[in-house]
């Protein structure tokens, strides 16, 4: 179900637990499942679950609760846009008319090239760096005016 090398970095963040407590590598297993398959399908959760020795339905109450997780197929790079308040009065909700302007999509809607998948996302923990957003879960962007969202989306589409 999942690659070797995916399951060599599995084994390693299980090394980071007690031998009994496997259950708590569920978070980075979900996300290196991820990372290679693109999205969470059913059965890829049930691997983890069966990895780790745990309930599928444990796995699940995970992987839906936190947004990171795409339980779906999406673009190439999906962009999160924090829109709590902080990021909302430092201009967040401009950020994201100009992503649909951009893009024309809306959130959890995807562009017809595959490329790219607009989400709203919670509170990322930058709040003086507002409006902040996530690249494909990795590389957060900060202070992102127009124009910095143009040269992002410039950039990606290379």
């Amino acid at each position: 179900m999942l690659s070797a090398e995916s399951l060599k970095k599995i084994d390693y963040e299980l090394t980071k637990y007690p031998a009994d407590q496997k259950q708590s590598a569920v978070m980075s297993a979900l996300a290196i499942a991820q990372d290679e398959k693109g999205w969470l399908t059913t059965e890829t959760m049930d691997f983890v679950a069966e990895y780790l020795g745990m309930p599928s339905i444990a796995v699940y109450e995970v992987a839906t609760f936190y947004t990171m997780y795409n339980l779906q197929p999406i673009g190439k790079y999906k962009i999160t846009v924090c829109t709590n308040l902080p990021c909302a009065l430092s201009g967040a909700n401009e950020a994201v008319a100009h992503f649909r302007e951009k893009l024309g999509i809306g959130f959890n809607e995807t562009t017809a090239d595959g490329k790219f998948t607009l989400k709203e996302g919670e509170c990322m923990g930058a709040c003086g760096d507002a409006p902040v957003l996530l690249v494909n879960n990795k590389r957060m962007c900060s202070f992102m005016s127009n124009d910095k969202i143009d040269q992002l989306l410039e950039d990606l589409s290379k």
